[in-house]
């Protein structure tokens, strides 16, 4: 199904939440990708927009999202509550694949930083989200250990060279990993990516693995 051109602000509902979005589809797009951003940020995290509209230059829709409401995120527990993290994407999936505009058979991908990786492999693991691929940005992938087994979308792990101990736990979830994987390292990245080049670098082989296992 082709997607129709959207670009819009809209409100999520989500239980007795209701969480701000941005939805941006170039048309005829191949596919729609989902962030779950990271700790302490937001839908106007510039590292994942950044992504985002590399995302949108080749052809893919997406769409980034608060996890919690302004009050929710005012505790610093909830930042980490990766099972209430999960159900927020998992939600936010149906809602979007519910929009005429996407259609219920558009191929969906989760774009995870930091924690919000662990939110993405967990809700991967969830049959309901039939998602098809899966990108890491520096991901805490170890909080998802217990859901690993059962991703089946195709997964890529992107890590700082000198983010060494994430770099040493996304070695082991991607040695854990059944599905098809892949693992990319940055060399001299640390765990934002902000030298010159790398998140540039994060873009393109996260648009790369999109672009080959979506649509």
């Amino acid at each position: 199904m082709a997607i129709d051109e959207l670009h819009t602000v809209a409100d999520i509902p989500v239980g007795d939440a209701t969480l701000e979005g941005e939805l941006a589809v170039p048309a005829d797009a191949g596919g729609l990708v989902v962030f779950a951003h990271g700790s302490g940020s937001s839908r106007h995290s510039p590292r994942n927009n950044f992504v985002a509209e590399t995302l949108r230059k080749r052809g893919l829709g997406t769409l980034l999202f608060d996890l919690l409401t302004e009050e929710e995120d005012r505790y610093r527990e909830n930042r980490f509550d990766i099972p209430l993290l999960t159900d927020r994407l998992v939600a936010t999936t149906t809602w979007a694949r519910n929009r005429s505009q996407i259609g219920d058979d558009t191929s969906i991908g989760y774009f995870g930083s930091s924690t919000g990786a662990a939110a993405a492999l967990r809700g991967a693991a969830r049959p309901e989200t039939d998602v098809d691929a899966v990108v890491s940005r520096g991901g805490r992938v170890d909080m998802a250990e217990d859901a690993i087994d059962d991703v089946t979308a195709s997964t890529l792990l992107i890590v700082g060279g000198e983010d060494e101990s994430v770099l040493e736990l996304n070695r082991a979830v991607h040695d854990a990993l059944s599905c098809q994987k892949g693992l990319r390292v940055i060399e001299g990245a640390g765990h934002l990516f902000e030298g010159e080049g790398e998140l540039e670098a994060v873009a393109d082989h996260a648009a790369d693995w999109f672009t080959t296992h979506l649509g």
